[in-house]
């Protein structure tokens, strides 16, 4: 199972280079919980409409060290992230660790609940 959850981690960073709201739509979860690095907790509406928008245009989405663990019907991933692209009308980039929950129920999996927490460059010094 882990391997279609990590085939599923895959078709959601293709859906969100490309802000391929229909497939976004798919994968999440109406009642997603989302915890933003600042805190806030945003929900589905709020993801979709950053794409739907162009709020929200990523040009680089490059995942490394991806952890997944199964849970019977639910899994849990934990993915670090290289990110690139504008938000807003600003430009950004980073480092970030993401945690996604992912939930089979009726058949499919879909993201109940996520969180991310920036990592910091290395020390320069």
């Amino acid at each position: 199972m882990s391997d279609e959850i990590s085939r599923l981690e895959d078709k959601l960073r293709q859906a969100m280079l490309t802000s391929d709201v229909a497939t976004l739509n798919e994968l999440i979860a109406d009642t997603l919980v989302f915890t933003m690095i600042d805190g806030s907790v945003l929900g589905k509406e709020d993801d979709l409409a950053a794409h739907r928008s162009k709020a929200l245009t990523l040009t680089l989405l490059e995942p490394s060290d991806q952890h997944i663990q199964m849970y019977d019907d639910v899994a849990v991933v934990a993915v670090r992230t290289h990110m690139r692209g504008t938000y807003a009308g600003s430009d950004f980039e980073g480092v970030n660790r993401y945690t996604r929950v992912w939930l089979r129920t009726r058949g499919r999996w879909q993201i109940i609940a996520g969180h991310v927490s920036p990592i910091p460059p290395p020390d320069a010094s």
